[in-house]
């Protein structure tokens, strides 16, 4: 496939999807006991935002058939109004795609491939890929802004990137 991008994606970290969002995992985060010391809070993993006349947030869930080998990312969507997060609702991977804001438009993408229970929250206006499971289905917990208003915003590339997966570790 000549005239191919190429992404390499890169384990998912805190430091290196900031510019982006929060990462969501209950490692190293503010853990507050509960229910008499029977469950554990992991506290305000991120901030959910939402603007605009009667906007709200709202929780849903969504199941997603996994990306087929190669990925190929065609296209990017952002969220100008609120914030979208998805957590895992069981140990899958998740292929995580973004862009940086360039005037407007989505710059050169980068790739992340979730640990097993990670999750993410884009912030409002992050140009980012469609939800990617790595292998097979899965569901997550959706908060993201609910209103009248538009909120999604597409780009398709010229030229799609592919997507090459880091080496496994088994």
């Amino acid at each position: 496939m000549s005239g191919d991008r190429i992404l390499v994606a890169s384990a998912l970290t805190r430091e290196a999807f900031a510019p982006f969002g929060e990462v969501l995992d209950v490692g190293g985060r503010d853990a507050r006991p509960m229910n008499g010391d029977r469950a554990v809070r992991h506290h305000a993993l991120a901030a959910a935002e939402a603007s605009g006349p009667d906007a709200r947030i709202i929780l849903s869930i969504a199941v997603s058939k996994p990306v087929a080998h190669p990925v190929r990312v065609t296209m990017v969507e952002r969220h100008p109004l609120g914030s979208q997060a998805f957590m895992p609702l069981g140990d899958g991977t998740l292929l995580v795609v973004v862009c940086p804001d360039e005037c407007g438009e989505p710059g050169r993408p980068q790739a992340f491939v979730t640990a097993p229970g990670q999750g993410v929250s884009y912030r409002a206006g992050v140009w980012h890929g469609i939800l990617a499971p790595i292998g097979e289905r899965q569901g997550y917990l959706v908060v993201d802004r609910d209103g009248p208003a538009i909120n999604l915003e597409e780009r398709f590339f010229a030229e799609p990137w592919t997507v090459r997966m880091p080496p496994s570790d088994s």
